[in-house]
C-alpha cells in the first residue's frame, strides 16, 4: 500500500505541478481531498470486524496557495471534513468521531504541493447539536449510518497495557501482560512470548501499542494468524479477541481502558 502511494505521489508531481506551473492554475480544493482520502487509507488499522481510520488531518499547504484561499479558508476545511466522513462512509471505514481538518501554511511545502499528517483521536467534549455524533439524529454515536460508519474510543495505554492468556495444545495456560513495547511472539528464544509449538514461525507476529490501540501484526508466518476464527495480516484487539498461532491460542483477558 505504501509503495503504491509513493508511486502514484511521484506520476502526481511530475504532471500536476509543472502544469499548475504552466497554466497559473492555482491549487484545487479536490486535490486537497485526494491527499487526505490517501492519507486514510495507508493510516487505517484494520480489525476483526471494521477497519478504523484517523479522524484529523492536518493540511500543510505553501503560504502562496493557503492566501489564495482567502477567506474561504474555514469553509474550505469545514467542506474537507465533510468530504472526508462521505468518503469513509462509502468505504464502511469506522472513525471516532465527526473528521476535523486543519489548513496550515507551511514553507517547507512546495508551491502545488499538498503534505496531510493524519492522525487517530478521542471525540471531543463540545455542545451536541442535530446531525452531530452522539445526537441521535444522523449522527455517529453508537451505532452504524450511512454505510456502516461507526463510533469507537481507541482505549488508553496505562501499564500494564493489556494481560493475555496462552493456551498451549496441551490444556496448559500460562498470563502474558504486556507494557506497550513491540512483543515479538514465535518460536525463537529471541521472542517476547517464546511459544513451542511446531506449527508457530520462528518470529510469527508482534504486539504493540499503536496510537492508544493493541494492535497485532502477522511477520509473514508460515501458517498465518487468524483471529476469532478470521485470517488477520494486522489487526487492532480488543478483550476477548482469541490470536490463533498454529496450535496455540492468546485470548485477550483485559486491555487497559476498555
Amino acid at each position: 500500500m505504501r509503495l503504491l502511494t509513493a508511486v502514484e505521489r511521484f506520476f502526481e508531481r511530475l504532471f500536476e505541478r509543472p502544469s499548475a506551473r504552466l497554466f497559473r492554475a492555482r491549487l484545487q480544493p479536490v486535490q486537497i481531498q485526494r491527499r487526505i482520502e490517501r492519507a486514510m487509507e495507508v493510516e487505517r488499522l484494520s480489525g476483526a470486524d471494521r477497519t478504523f481510520v484517523p479522524n484529523r488531518f492536518r493540511v500543510a499547504l505553501h503560504p502562496a496557495d493557503l492566501a489564495a484561499f482567502g477567506d474561504m479558508t474555514a469553509s474550505l476545511a469545514a467542506e474537507l471534513a465533510d468530504a472526508a466522513l462521505t468518503f469513509a462512509r462509502a468505504h464502511r471505514y469506522a472513525l471516532a468521531d465527526r473528521p476535523r481538518v486543519d489548513l496550515a501554511a507551511d514553507l517547507r511545502v512546495a508551491a502545488g504541493d499538498v503534505l496531510v499528517e493524519a492522525s487517530f483521536a478521542d471525540p471531543e467534549s463540545r455542545p451536541v447539536g442535530p446531525g452531530d455524533p452522539g445526537s441521535g439524529e444522523g449522527g455517529l454515536e453508537g451505532s452504524p449510518v450511512d454505510g456502516g460508519t461507526m463510533v469507537f474510543r481507541v482505549p488508553t495505554v496505562d501499564a500494564p497495557l493489556a494481560v493475555l492468556r496462552e493456551i498451549r495444545a496441551d490444556g496448559t495456560q500460562r498470563d502474558v501482560q504486556l507494557d506497550g513495547r513491540p512483543m515479538t511472539i514465535g518460536r525463537a528464544r529471541e521472542n517476547g512470548v517464546v511459544l513451542n509449538d511446531s506449527r508457530v514461525s520462528r518470529f510469527h507476529g508482534r504486539l504493540q501499542a499503536r496510537r492508544g490501540a493493541l494492535v497485532y501484526t502477522d511477520l509473514d508466518s508460515t501458517n498465518g494468524t487468524r483471529v476469532n476464527g478470521v485470517a488477520v495480516t494486522q489487526v487492532v484487539l480488543g478483550e476477548g479477541d482469541r490470536i490463533e498461532l498454529g496450535n496455540t491460542v492468546l485470548v485477550v483477558e483485559s486491555v487497559a481502558g476498555s
